[in-house]
């Protein structure tokens, strides 16, 4: 019986311990199975954070590069309603036919501009680095330009450009200018007043105008350094202008349209008014010209620089159809001025021109009209190889008797150099 129990025992025990071995067996393959997932899972943890950082980095170089090409094209092209109303301030188109100009380049320092005149004041020619101008150097100077009807030279389209220099903070406390436009009575129209204080910084000023179509009433408004500032160009010279077409009244700094009237009355003449003699004030680069941007550009974008021209006032005129010097050989760069004019005769067959050729004075009358005619007559050829009828087109040599500046500078003398296309 004993031994039957021992027996029994050692077979339990047996037993129990090859379960027991079992059991540690299957602990240890758990053990290092769950060591093994654990590791696999934190190199598993460690590679995805890595890919991840890497995947990041790309996403954020793309991002940045995506950001970088939408500033880019931002700067490009910005369709923001402010861009867009900028755009539509720069219309400003000099006339076609050139009235008076005067760069006072050729007159003496000191004296008075000879293509002036004034009504109150005085002038002097002066200078600033280099540019000369027309200097009020007396208290209210009010000067208008010599013209052959002084009450009355306005044409009902025209433009109007000149430049005046704007100093820095501490050169001069301040200065007004004015500009006033009258009718052949010598009645007020129109009328702008500007008063500028470098270094405060401060431009302000005030307009007033006329209404059209006889009514007894005027328009203006105000002007402030908040709107002209960024228009501004301190230490600099400045450029307006004014588009006058009919009624439509526009005046411009540096190209940007800061005036805008839709009707206004028709003024004859103007004249500038200075209200001090201190440094730097009067005017530069006077342009009178016939001819202007259009009442609606809506009409103007249908139109060809041709039947601008033509329909403003009979007539195109242009200096960039060009011939070798003495010759009437024409030059290639000038049958693509050639050309809007050749589209324009196609686009009206039964139109016909007086083709004018005009020289400057350099060399004699003997030389200069048989080149004009010769270089008129050139102009007709090149037309009619384009496909025009060259019945409607007659060849006229001027020579240098119409000149339409002043021949004693290159500037006046290359403006004489020139060809016209009188509708006939």
């Amino acid at each position: 019986m004993k031994k039957l129990l021992l027996l029994l025992l050692a077979m339990v025990a047996f037993s129990a311990t090859a379960d027991a071995q079992g059991f540690l067996k299957k602990l240890k393959d758990k053990a290092i199975e769950k060591a093994k997932d654990k590791i696999e899972n934190k190199v598993e943890r460690t590679v995805d954070k890595e890919m991840d950082a890497v995947l990041d980095g790309k996403k954020s170089e793309k991002t940045s590069k995506a950001k970088k090409q939408a500033e880019d094209a931002a700067e490009e092209v910005d369709d923001t309603p402010d861009a867009v109303a900028q755009n539509q301030k720069s219309d400003f188109v000099r006339g076609s036919v050139i009235l008076f100009s005067d760069d006072f380049a050729n007159e003496q320092m000191g004296e008075f501009p000879s293509k002036w005149d004034v009504s109150e004041g005085s002038l002097e020619t002066a200078s600033i680095s280099g540019k000369k101008y027309a200097h009020s150097n007396a208290p209210d100077s009010r000067f208008s330009p010599l013209m052959e009807n002084m009450k009355s030279y306005l044409p009902d389209v025209f433009t109007l450009e000149w430049d005046e220099f704007f100093c820095k903070a501490g050169e001069i406390p301040d200065f007004p200018f004015e500009f006033l436009f009258s009718d052949a009575s010598g009645n007020q129209t129109g009328h702008i007043y500007m008063r500028y204080r470098p270094g405060n910084p401060d431009c302000y000023g005030n307009y007033t105008f006329k209404k059209g179509g006889g009514v007894d009433q005027n328009v203006g408004g105000s002007l402030d350094w908040d709107h002209l500032a960024k228009f501004t160009k301190v230490g600099q010279w400045n450029h307006f202008a004014i588009s006058f077409n009919k009624r439509a009244f526009k005046f411009y700094l540096n190209g940007n349209r800061i005036i805008n009237l839709p009707n206004v009355a028709a003024p004859a003449r103007f004249e500038f008014i200075i209200q001090d003699e201190n440094p730097y004030r009067g005017v530069a680069n006077v342009v009178l010209a016939k001819g202007a941007v259009e009442l609606y550009q809506r009409q103007a974008t249908d139109l060809s620089a041709v039947e601008k021209a033509i329909a403003e006032t009979g007539k195109f005129v242009t200096n960039n159809i060009l011939f070798e010097t003495g010759k009437a050989t024409l030059k290639p760069e000038s049958m693509e001025e050639i050309q809007k004019v050749a589209d324009y005769m196609k686009k009206n067959p039964s139109v016909r021109f007086e083709v004018q050729g005009h020289t400057d004075n350099q060399g004699s009358d003997k030389i200069n009209d048989p080149l004009s005619q010769q270089r008129a007559e050139a102009v007709v050829k090149a037309l009619a190889q384009l496909g025009c009828d060259e019945f409607n087109l007659r060849a006229v040599g001027k020579g240098s008797h119409e000149p339409v500046a002043d021949n004693k500078t290159d500037a006046g003398r290359a403006q004489n150099r020139r060809v016209e296309f009188i509708k006939k």
